[in-house]
């Protein structure tokens, strides 16, 4: 099922009303090479739906998966908050798990191994299954054990054969990805063991409308969850979720503990209040979306008066982070190198390509105090503090950062 067909992604329901349309853009993480930049890119259509049925928000476009994660230039160990998030997590789950030498901890979507390594570090078996050859490739050199491949429901049976099934799954910030969503809960419910755990984060959808959180839009995010949907979903599998949080990390996520309906925990009064709270919010029902594309336009004429005001005065502009969320942004409110003279990321794969649609030089953060731009607008404004102290001797010479999301403030 996927939303391109107009059936639901999730439940095949094919009551769907428009949230938001962004036109046609690029793939958001599809850099290009200064070769690249005279050919013409492949835009899709981005528009965000409703399903009145199960309560999911979802883009209708697929683009396939091959195209999207064949090569990825995203890697999580980058990011310092990222890796300390997950090591966090990773103690916490080997104390309360009770964990040892004859557990075994799975990762779907693995990445690079920033978060396996701390089971590793502790001595716990451990396997990722990750899609993109280049960064399964990074993992195996750090001794992380990754099958490269999509995880499916029929990928399971080869991971129980090789490794045994899973006392926890981690599964971040990957279920909004996945076309086959039934597929993949169908794949957890056969890979955990009867007294496991998954454990999934995902942006939170009440975070992303609440706090126009619009570039969290882009084709490789074909879902939006709300605990509504995901307790449907994870139901219709013989799934409970049986606790859940809610986490600052992204701009704002859930953090959802599940396991075998039969053998788990009855679920929390997190998870009763939290879907409480969103039934009172109207979160299920399409009328809580209904501004969000009138904040989305007001946000979009502000920060270009911004910027408008900034070049009249003289003076120059770089970004920050050449993020998919930045890319949403720039293409969508039409910033493109006449506006934006360059940005900057700290992951050298990303370092002398350009930005996807609007061509914005990519360049090492040191180019903030060679060049000294009067401004930089952040568009990984989800690591805003920790993107603030990295640059705090820039800052200390008088450059100052634009924070777009969620409220425009210059810092």
């Amino acid at each position: 099922m996927k939303a391109d067909d107009g059936v639901c992604r999730s439940c095949g329901g094919t009551d769907l009303c428009e949230v938001l349309s962004l036109g046609a853009t690029p793939l958001a993480n599809a850099l290009l090479t200064e070769s690249q930049l005279t050919f013409p890119e492949p835009c899709y259509p981005l528009e965000l739906v409703f399903c009145r049925l199960c309560g999911l928000v979802q883009i209708t476009e697929t683009v396939s998966p091959a195209d999207l994660f064949g090569e990825y230039l995203y890697f999580s160990s980058v990011s310092d908050t990222m890796v300390f998030h997950a090591s966090k997590l990773v103690q916490r789950v080997i104390r309360e798990r009770r964990l040892d030498g004859n557990s075994l901890a799975a990762e779907i979507a693995s990445n690079d191994g920033y978060l396996l390594q701390a089971y590793k570090q502790a001595q716990i078996p451990i396997v990722g299954v990750e899609p993109a050859a280049n960064i399964a490739a990074v993992a195996r050199e750090r001794g992380i054990p990754t099958v490269c491949d999509f995880f499916s429901f029929q990928l399971v049976d080869k991971l129980i054969d090789d490794y045994g099934r899973a006392d926890v799954i981690h599964a971040n910030n990957v279920l909004a990805h996945v076309p086959d969503l039934n597929g993949v809960v169908r794949g957890f419910r056969r890979f955990v063991k009867d007294s496991g755990v998954i454990i999934v984060e995902v942006p939170y959808v009440r975070d992303m409308v609440d706090g126009t959180e619009f570039d969290t839009v882009y084709h490789e995010h074909l879902c939006y969850f709300s605990i509504t949907a995901l307790t449907r979903l994870f139901e219709r599998h013989g799934l409970v979720i049986h606790d859940v949080e809610r986490l600052d990390i992204h701009g704002g996520s859930l953090r959802i503990f599940s396991g075998i309906a039969e053998y788990a925990a009855k679920p929390s009064r997190n998870v009763q209040q939290l879907l409480d709270q969103e039934a009172k919010e109207n979160i299920d029902r399409s009328d809580f979306y209904l501004t969000f594309a009138e904040r989305v336009e007001t946000l979009k004429k502000e920060l270009l008066t911004l910027l408008a005001e900034l070049r009249s005065a003289g003076k120059t502009v770089a970004a920050y982070g050449a993020s998919a969320k930045g890319s949403t942004l720039l293409n969508y409110f039409g910033i493109d190198s006449t506006v934006i003279n360059f940005v900057v990321d700290r992951s050298p794969v990303k370092q002398g390509r350009y930005t996807p649609g609007t061509h914005i030089p990519i360049r090492a953060p040191e180019a903030l105090l060679k060049e000294r731009p009067d401004y930089v607008l952040l568009l990984t404004w989800n690591f805003e503090e920790e993107v603030l102290r990295q640059q705090e001797v820039y800052r200390q010479g008088g450059g100052k950062f634009i924070i777009p999301i969620p409220k425009l403030r210059v810092v």
